[in-house]
């Protein structure tokens, strides 16, 4: 009986002139994949969850973590079955997440789709901003509790390192694609783990020196400055928090690309989101729950803030945060900036603004000249200059990643992945399946409006208490 080309070994691929139907050679193993899985998957959202268990208390903040756990590698399972259309063995690849969206779906759906997901890289953007700004802050106000006492007055303002961020951005955001910050990118996986670490022996430590369990059933306590509508936008927004530190299937299709067959690749992707998802979700619980039995109800929102000593460790971790943040705001900044420069540069053809190479001679680097067009100068400049001002008019962490985690849910986590599943698997309406995927869309849409009506009206009140310009710790 003759082999099918996907029961052939790489090697006879190989041999034969190419490894994969499509001509490209992939190494990718369930372990690459499962590392690939965990990078995409913890990144700054980690520093919240304290903070959003807390305002859910002992027995809500868990299980939402688990929860969404749940979710997402479910979905994700539905999703890695399409990753060949219309069959999920034999049929074509998809590479990117829209290519699935538009061999199951189609164009209009591709539009949407595009909407969601640039959205949520435009404001992931703003939210790292935000974010390395606030640990530049704690760093300097960690040094200055610690060479002047606990009670000195150490108030600093953000906005001089915001503009710092912004011009490194600038610098970084000339490279011509992803491609060419790969060691960028490597770092920036490693120093998120770093802190991610650190970050946990922190809260472990502080809840030894304790002797006691902090935390409550329910939570934030209502009372003082906590009215009850308050306590329920924050647990609200807290959905949004967790909802996006699980933030991973709008890069599962670019993982499960890489896979080399056989096994078939979506056998090998959900064994990679199982131990992707449930080394994170340890990971995560340990974090959300040790932060909040160390801090109870007074959790800081990003939980690196509520730490000074040891001051040098500290420190470290929000140097990792700074660099991470670096290189992860290009890596979701280069898609954005290749869309719109491809879009124009088409509808444009003739133009020397978008299509003419400058060459700029730098002696001591390689390659030897820098190359860019006006389109690239301007443009990407444009853009990051508009992204800090963003971040300086809304410096509000849990509630910007509240807010992301709601726009991120929904569409792209659990929306298109069930219904790109249940267009390939040809689900009717009305079987039971159709039943079942079709509730767990409708109670993700609900969590995602949830989320996002608590970080919006978080974001408001915040603005009617702060002067625009004036970030402050």
């Amino acid at each position: 009986m003759t082999e099918s080309w996907s029961e052939r070994s790489v090697e006879e691929k190989e041999s034969m002139g190419f490894a994969e139907d499509d001509g490209h050679t992939r190494t990718g193993t369930v372990w690459t994949a499962t590392a690939h899985a965990i990078t995409a998957i913890i990144g700054s959202g980690v520093l919240a969850l304290p903070w959003s268990v807390a305002q859910m208390g002992w027995i809500l903040g868990p299980f939402t973590l688990l929860a969404c756990a749940i979710v997402t590698y479910y979905t994700a399972n539905l999703l890695s079955d399409c990753y060949r259309t219309p069959d999920p063995i034999h049929g074509k690849r998809n590479h990117t997440y829209m290519d699935v969206v538009s061999s199951c779906l189609g164009p209009r759906n591709v539009f949407l789709c595009a909407i969601a997901q640039y959205a949520l890289l435009w404001g992931t953007m703003v939210g790292y901003v935000i974010t390395a700004a606030t640990s530049m802050m704690a760093i300097d106000r960690s040094n200055c509790f610690h060479y002047k006492g606990r009670n000195a007055h150490c108030n600093t303002s953000g906005n001089l390192y915001l503009i710092l961020f912004g011009i490194v951005e600038l610098v970084l955001s000339q490279f011509p694609n992803l491609e060419k910050i790969t060691v960028i990118s490597l770092i920036a996986a490693a120093m998120s783990f770093a802190y991610s670490f650190i970050s946990l022996f922190l809260c472990i430590f502080k809840l030894a020196s304790n002797h006691t369990f902090q935390g409550t059933i329910l939570g934030a306590k209502i009372g003082g400055t906590v009215s009850l509508s308050t306590k329920v936008w924050y647990a609200f927004q807290a959905l949004g928090n967790i909802a996006f530190a699980y933030t991973y299937s709008m890069l599962l299709i670019e993982i499960q690309d890489t896979i080399k067959a056989p096994p078939p690749e979506n056998k090998t992707m959900k064994r990679a989101s199982l131990h992707g998802i449930g080394v994170t979700t340890i990971f995560y619980v340990s974090v959300g729950c040790i932060g909040y039995a160390a801090f109870g109800n007074k959790a800081p929102g990003n939980i690196l803030t509520g730490f000074y000593e040891p001051f040098w460790l500290v420190d470290i971790a929000n140097v990792a945060v700074i660099v991470h943040l670096i290189g992860a705001f290009q890596v979701y900044g280069q898609p954005i900036y290749a869309k719109y420069e491809n879009y124009l540069s088409k509808k444009w053809p003739e133009s020397v603004f978008f299509h003419k190479v400058y060459m700029l001679a730098l002696p001591f680097c390689k390659p030897r000249a820098f190359r860019f067009t006006l389109c690239k100068l301007i443009l990407r400049s444009a853009f990051v200059v508009l992204t800090i001002l963003i971040a300086m008019m809304l410096p509000f962490f849990n509630a910007v990643v509240g807010l992301l985690g709601a726009i991120a849910f929904w569409p792209l986590t659990v929306h298109f992945p069930v219904s790109m599943y249940m267009a390939q698997a040809k689900i009717r309406r009305g079987q039971w399946q159709w039943v079942v995927l079709s509730f767990l869309s409708a109670i993700a849409l609900l969590v995602s409006v949830l989320a996002a009506a608590g970080s919006v009206v978080d974001i408001i009140h915040r603005l009617k208490h702060v002067t625009m310009f004036k970030t402050k710790l």
